[in-house]
């Protein structure tokens, strides 16, 4: 009989965050030591592929990684593959990045960048901020960043290195810093400032010095980890991770090629992952073919409203019948309409990409999936028995379910306090086989 996998909370826990893991501090479903305890409970073979569709920051492919299973990471936003590829950054590499910053500085101090009046750098920096900014970018892009991820036919972010992605992420976390008083009442949110508002002016020095700050501090930490590996017995060798840059919509995958899933699809708490990012979507703007805007609305949980008509399924099962005519129903402002609409959207896509999971797994394989539920007003949106009905119409079978209370964002909203809902949410593991 196969051995039970075990399942530890998925709350985050910031206290754990710490050393090379605390320079990654994005929205995330679950933390590592959860991610560690359900891959090696579950006993896969060698050369057993791990899959998370919406890998995120990257700590299903980051865990994996270090298990030595072979894993693939799938993500819609840009940001999310840059940082997910920095994080399996080999601990050999640590001794490069200092020097390499220097470099990277010394060229952005000596040369003089005319800003385009149209850099979304602009957005939250004065010009001359901005076009420091803008200089530190363009040297680590044309230092670090070659034709293969930049070829005339696309670009290809799935194939940019290690290094140049971790010098993304430094110059990421110093224009972060610079922009904290943006930062929204919901923490995942950076605001977009008003047109009267001043823009960020900083000093070309402390712009580089967050930034050299950084690169020092990742290249200790990521030192320290090469250390501590080496007095783990019985280490394991890094396996090979894929991360790429894909719609779980659309993804390709081989059918029955995927020998695990592990998971958090986003909530259907109308969160605008891309705004979570702008300033970072700011600074990869040279390398993108898409505007913010549009990348949103590609998202599953866009706060966009679709832009062709969307009927409700029966294999979006009955809970989630029940509560959209519920939502369709009630008798707050724009219910019927714009909000109707947009969880529409949700579930078109979440159905569609669970059947692509559902494609992909082998016979008799796991998927594992942190769901969160949540209220529309005082209507509950029971999503994790939602997205179990759906995966049961995609030949997914629910062997188990885990309930975790935690508190909620949602409950810092004002407007909560009109409606009688409990506080706090459920976030649940759910085990699907297959």
């Amino acid at each position: 009989m196969a051995r039970p996998l075990h399942i530890l909370s998925p709350k985050r826990n910031k206290r754990l965050q710490t050393g090379w893991e605390g320079f990654f501090p994005y929205y995330a479903g679950f933390p590592e030591l959860f991610a560690r305890e359900l891959l090696q409970s579950a006993k896969l073979p060698q050369g057993a592929i791990i899959l998370d569709p919406w890998n995120g920051s990257g700590t299903t492919t980051y865990v994996a990684s270090g298990l030595g299973l072979t894993s693939i990471g799938i993500d819609l936003n840009p940001v999310m593959i840059i940082v997910a590829r920095a994080r399996v950054l080999p601990p050999s590499e640590a001794d490069h990045l200092r020097p390499l910053a220097a470099t990277i500085l010394s060229h952005a101090r000596s040369a003089t960048l005319t800003l385009d009046p149209s850099d979304a750098l602009l957005g939250w920096f004065d010009p001359d901020t901005a076009a420091f900014i803008r200089g530190i970018e363009r040297n680590i892009r044309r230092s670090l960043v070659g034709n293969m991820t930049k070829s005339p036919e696309a670009i290809h972010l799935d194939k940019i290195s290690g290094t140049a992605a971790t010098l993304y992420v430094a110059l990421f976390a110093a224009c972060r810093k610079l922009v904290a008083p943006f930062r929204s009442s919901n923490p995942t949110w950076l605001r977009i400032p008003k047109k009267t508002e001043a823009r960020v002016a900083a000093p070309n020095i402390t712009v580089a010095r967050h930034f050299a700050a950084n690169v020092r501090s990742m290249s200790a930490a990521l030192a320290a980890k090469a250390n501590a590996d080496l007095l783990v017995a019985d280490a394991a060798r890094s396996g090979e991770c894929k991360i790429n840059l894909s719609d779980t919509v659309s993804m390709k995958l081989g059918v029955d090629s995927v020998d695990f899933v592990l998971t958090s699809p986003p909530y259907c708490t109308r969160i605008d992952y891309t705004a979570a990012t702008r300033v970072e979507l700011a600074i990869l703007g040279p390398l993108l073919s898409k505007s913010a805007r549009a990348l949103g609305k590609q998202m599953i949980g866009s706060t966009q409203v679709p832009s062709a008509p969307i009927e409700v399924e029966e294999k979006w099962g009955p809970t989630c019948a029940k509560f959209l005519d519920a939502l369709r129903k009630h008798p707050s402002k724009a219910s019927r309409g714009y909000y109707y609409r947009t969880h529409l959207d949700y579930f078109d896509k979440m159905s569609r990409s669970m059947e692509r999971i559902s494609d992909a797994l082998k016979p008799g394989a796991n998927a594992i999936l942190v769901v969160q539920d949540s209220y529309y007003k005082d209507l509950h949106n029971d999503l994790p028995k939602i997205i179990s009905e759906i995966g049961e119409q995609h030949g997914l079978s629910l062997d188990r379910r885990e309930d975790f209370h935690l508190r909620s964002m949602s409950d810092i909203n004002p407007g909560r306090r009109s409606y009688t809902r409990p506080s706090g949410a459920t976030e649940s593991v759910l085990c699907f086989v297959k």
